[in-house]
């Protein structure tokens, strides 16, 4: 894919980068330094930039390395139909990407698949991740309950049913934010821009396991964030990472959704930087 394949109101162009898997996951870059990634969420149009393009300007300035992937099935990565979505799958080209990129010790920053995806690495490759960000993550509620939410009722019914429009993707994303006006025209560009190209499979076919069982193995420190008016993720899940996790932290929003690092833009990004600097 060249640049030619980014459409002009889609998020931002970086590079294409092969993994030993057989895929091709897009990547943002931006600073030197300790390396920091941000790993994005599901859902219509997702992708690196729309999730963290508050964020990530302010860790490179602050003398990090920072690293935007696109998962595979989301933003310009590889999007491949007729398989299932496991967090295997995802797990498993992050850390490929890693591994290409030569980044043997990091920081994970994920937000709600995001964060599922940073837990399982940290899992499985402790001794590659120096300190974990979540906010809102997924994999640690059973599918029945992640079900009975409303922002993913309506988000799953949408996109495998007959999909998104400008307004129904607006209508939707509005769900992710207690304050609607945050989901700006260029956001929705963005993220319909990429919807177009995403197959349904990417959500109709998505698997996550319920993690919490294994959560008292994560031995790194924990940064967590949570916005109480979360539509998506229970936000009750952070007292299942405090009692689990010896060396954790969340800063609970109120009138705050599911997308702390869009709604507290300027307070995430100072305690995120206060974490990395402890």
């Amino acid at each position: 894919m060249s640049s030619s394949s980014a459409s002009s109101s889609g998020p931002p162009w970086g590079r294409m980068q092969a993994v030993p898997s057989g895929y091709r996951m897009h990547v943002l870059e931006a600073g030197a330094g300790p390396a920091v990634i941000f790993i994005h969420g599901s859902g219509p149009g997702a992708n690196a930039y729309s999730n963290f393009s508050l964020n990530y300007p302010a860790i490179a300035a602050a003398g990090y390395r920072v690293v935007l992937p696109d998962l595979i099935g989301f933003g310009y990565s590889s999007k491949p139909v007729g398989i299932d979505y496991t967090l295997d799958l995802f797990v498993t080209t992050c850390i490929e990407l890693l591994d290409a990129l030569d980044i043997h010790e990091c920081v994970l920053v994920g937000n709600s698949l995001g964060g599922a995806v940073a837990l399982e690495i940290a899992l499985d490759q402790p001794g590659r991740i120096r300190k974990l960000v979540l906010m809102a993550p997924g994999g640690i509620e059973s599918r029945e309950v992640y079900f009975k939410m409303p922002g993913i009722q309506k988000m799953v019914s949408g996109f495998v049913g007959e999909g998104f429009d400008r307004a129904g993707l607006r209508r939707m994303l509005e769900l992710l934010t207690f304050d609607p006006t945050l989901v700006t025209d260029e956001l929705v560009e963005q993220r319909l821009s990429i919807l177009q190209t995403q197959p349904k499979d990417v959500l109709a076919r998505m698997k996550i396991p319920d993690l919490s069982p294994e959560l008292s193995r994560v031995r790194c420190p924990v940064l967590g964030f949570w916005g109480i008016e979360d539509q998506f993720c229970p936000a009750s899940g952070h007292e299942k990472i405090l009692r689990s996790v010896p060396d954790s932290r969340f800063i609970m929003y109120s009138r705050c959704g599911h997308w702390a690092m869009i709604e507290r833009p300027e307070d995430f990004n100072r305690n995120v930087l206060d974490f990395l600097r402890d």
